[in-house]
């Protein structure tokens, strides 16, 4: 058991919770429960058939034995080419290893425990994603306190989960306030079942809208409960989405579109990665934000969910460990306080000493941030393998259609219709979606093809390693438009390299120098835009700035979300803070209108 595991074990193996003194499951045949009360009990498999899209809500993982029965039931039974979404709650997370030594005590869940555990959610305080692709399904985890949960989440369950440790031992979890959140966060028709019957539960569901009955109970209990809001499910239309822009944007977009059932149709104007994603190397590191708020949250999301992915693709990752480097003493206090945030994995973000820096880098350093989980990655095969089949276009314009939007070139030839477009073009998406506050910010990198190495690290400029040799960089230069290769800014690139690891650039024949130069687009409060832009079925993805590796795997989710009617991966204030219409609301506020 770790030190901080908040379940003991009885002497017969049974987990058992050290916070609530109450057990995760029945000690008679915990996967038996799980079916009566649960899937039973929300009328599954039968409420699924004929369904597209399936979303089932949990409160209280826990040891992950529900979602465990319900994959294994949606495997033999769901409707084809249908999707299962799954999101649940654990304020109290235990270790993959814990989940599997519960899980073992049914062997016949084996192939399904052991798909689970292997991409058991971290234990860091936010919302993780784990991808099911084999069963079709998505695991949604928000590890936080239920009501912060709930009231970030933005899904419509079609079934429900009440599965939080007894109302006796642990109220909160049970209260009016979190039953009505239930409710208002439910599908026409959907069902919801508990094993408890106490009375607060059926006054607070009954309340809260749900006809509620008392039904014949599992082993000892002699009764349970199932709740039933009026109205019939309405399963969201199939959705053929169109991706505009070829770039990590767009290959990300694509992605998720197709992980959630969809159909992607991405259309690049060049080839992918022409513009700020086609360098040799990218670097996938945290946004630093010591406020700890909203901001700081999605950031530690994002980029969690993009080394996670990029993982899942070894042979796109150059390096692991990026070393970020304190320019001062503020920063110093500003990476300890981060690092010692709950808001990244345990162990995931280290203060190195002055010492220890330069032994790694292999020449005087101040003290520094080690990023344990950061990558240095290949963008090539990323987007190779993201975007699919490409359709090589130049889309000039949209047009709203009858069920959706007809995209045309300059010459008005229909290059695709589509149920829904995300423009993912970068700087290039004010030409389709005029009134993005996007400004063009010019950036050159300069590499070596000389075989040389060196750890990868961070200051303001960077340094990391590149197929053939180092690559470090980069210009910033806004309202700059031009990609044309200047050798003047390869000798500012080494004189910004000079100012961190003097002795690396002293290394360097400016001679040799490779690079290339691209635009990228930053909007006036340095976020993404990803979200609607107010016509229906129309959104965008971009303004990442130099952090579109990082940030647009998960926020192509939420984008692709949208677009297909799926719950979102990130909370309703963090879809708030990067929506492409938050300047419009920003300045209707201060004018008073």
């Amino acid at each position: 058991m770790a030190a901080d595991s908040p379940l003991t074990w009885t002497d017969d193996g049974q987990p058992r919770s050290a916070l609530f003194g109450d057990v995760y499951f029945s000690a008679e045949d915990g996967l038996a429960e799980s079916r009566a009360v649960f899937l039973e009990g929300c009328g599954l498999p039968e409420a699924w058939a004929d369904r597209r899209r399936f979303v089932v809500a949990e409160l209280g993982f826990g040891t992950g034995l529900n979602i465990a029965a319900l994959l294994q039931l949606w495997q033999s039974t769901r409707p084809s080419g249908a999707h299962l979404h799954i999101a649940s709650i654990e304020a109290h997370p235990i270790t993959s290893d814990e989940a599997a030594r519960a899980l073992s005590r049914w062997p016949e869940l084996a192939p399904i425990a052991s798909l689970l555990t292997a991409r058991w959610p971290g234990r860091a305080r936010g919302r993780h994603r784990v991808d099911l692709p084999e069963l079709s399904a998505t695991l949604d985890v928000a590890i936080m306190e239920v009501a912060d949960a709930l009231v970030g989440w933005s899904g419509q369950a079609d079934a429900w989960f009440l599965d939080g440790f007894s109302p006796a031992t642990n109220p909160g979890m049970w209260s009016d306030e979190v039953l009505a959140m239930v409710a208002a966060r439910s599908a026409p028709g959907a069902r919801a079942a508990t094993f408890t019957v106490a009375g607060q539960v059926r006054r607070g569901l009954a309340a809260a809208g749900f006809t509620v009955e008392k039904r014949p109970g599992f082993g000892r209990k002699r009764e349970r409960l199932e709740a039933r809001l009026a109205g019939a499910a309405v399963d969201p239309p199939g959705r053929r989405v169109a991706i505009i822009g070829g770039g990590i944007a767009g290959a990300s977009a694509a992605r998720a579109v197709r992980g959630l059932g969809g159909e992607a149709i991405v259309i690049e104007a060049q080839a992918p990665g022409a513009g700020g994603s086609g360098n040799p190397a990218a670097l996938v590191t945290p946004r630093l934000d010591a406020g700890l708020g909203e901001a700081a949250r999605l950031f530690a999301q994002a980029y969690a969910r993009a080394t996670q992915l990029y993982e899942d693709a070894p042979a796109a990752i150059l390096s692991r460990g990026v070393v970020q480097l304190a320019a001062g003493e503020r920063d110093a206090e500003r990476f300890a306080k981060i690092a010692g945030s709950d808001v990244f994995e345990e162990g995931e973000l280290a203060i190195l000493a002055p010492a220890v820096t330069s032994d790694r880098l292999g020449e005087a350093a101040p003290s520094a941030l080690d990023q344990t989980r950061a990558l240095v990655i290949r963008p090539e095969p990323i987007l190779a393998a993201w975007n699919g089949q490409i359709l090589n276009a130049a889309v000039d314009r949209l047009e709203a259609a009858e069920h959706g939007w007809r995209l045309l070139d300059a010459a008005d030839a229909v290059i695709a219709d589509a149920d829904a477009v995300i423009v993912a073009g970068a700087l290039a998406s004010r030409d389709l979606l005029a009134g993005l506050p996007l400004q063009p910010v010019r950036g050159q990198a300069s590499w070596t093809t000389d075989g040389a190495s060196a750890p990868a690290a961070a200051w303001g400029g960077y340094v990391l390693p590149a197929p053939q040799g180092l690559l470090f960089g980069a210009t910033h230069d806004r309202d700059d438009e031009s990609a044309d290769l200047r050798p003047g800014d390869h000798q500012r690139n080494l004189a910004t390299l000079a100012t961190a690891l003097p002795n690396l650039a002293a290394k360097i024949d400016p001679e040799t120098l490779e690079g290339r130069a691209s635009i990228r687009a930053v909007t006036p409060d340095r976020l993404p835009l990803a979200g609607s832009v107010g016509a229906p079925g129309l959104y965008a993805l971009t303004g990442f700035g130099s952090r579109g590796f990082s940030l647009a795997p998960l926020l192509a989710e939420h984008v692709a979300a949208l677009a297909l009617s799926a719950p979102s991966p990130i909370s309703r204030a963090a879809a708030d803070l990067v929506t492409p219409d938050r300047f419009a609301r920003r300045a209707a506020r201060r004018s008073g209108s």
